[in-house]
């Protein structure tokens, strides 16, 4: 039996973000940039000043009437953009939220347990979602998790701001902190000897 003709199809090149030298379709451009007169130019011209500069007309306002172009290294411009991205991803940084539970009856060393790790999470960048969490008929020792979550507070408050005071959702009452911006402290600058007074010798 006869296997069907498969027709081939080629792959997929990825499509450039701007158009460029041969690839403006345009009849006329508008030329921008430091190393050109500016103006508007037919294609033809603009494509040849780029020649002569070893360089790339590219387009890079194709809505603009005439479309308005470049003449730069296109290569060295695409990686300035990707180098830009990248920079700017990294900035772009993730909020991390770490989660610390009470019970409304939690002890002074477990209280002390949780306040050594939040004091790191913070140091770290983190911030925290504390909460204490009722079951049951503790619900009505919600004013004991309160205190218990201010006190929380009170004790991070060099590390961490408020960013929500204890609140009652369901059977849990949240409260919210984030790390202070640290500030740098000058470094003392050294001490200059007084008018009068003999500089100490170096030591023999």
């Amino acid at each position: 039996m006869a296997t069907p003709n498969r027709r081939y199809v080629p792959r997929t090149q990825v499509e450039e973000p701007f158009k460029i030298n041969q690839k403006i379709t345009a009849r006329e451009v508008r030329l921008v940039g430091e190393n050109v007169e500016q103006g508007i130019y037919s294609v033809d011209q603009a494509r040849r000043m780029a020649q002569e500069q070893n360089l790339d007309l590219v387009e890079i306002s194709p809505t603009a009437v005439p479309p308005v172009c470049r003449i730069i290294d296109y290569s060295k411009f695409k990686y300035e953009q990707k180098k830009r991205t990248r920079e700017m991803k990294a900035k772009a940084t993730k909020v991390v939220v770490k989660e610390i539970r009470f019970g409304p009856n939690t002890d002074e060393h477990d209280f002390a347990f949780k306040l050594k790790h939040a004091q790191e999470f913070l140091k770290e960048g983190a911030k925290i979602k504390a909460y204490v969490h009722f079951v049951g008929r503790s619900i009505v020792f919600k004013e004991r998790g309160e205190i218990l979550l201010l006190k929380f507070a009170q004790a991070l408050e060099e590390l961490a701001k408020v960013e929500q005071l204890p609140k009652l959702e369901g059977k849990r009452m949240f409260l919210y902190l984030a790390p202070k911006v640290a500030i740098a402290t000058p470094k003392p600058k050294p001490a200059t000897p007084k008018e009068g007074v003999p500089a100490p010798k170096e030591a023999q």
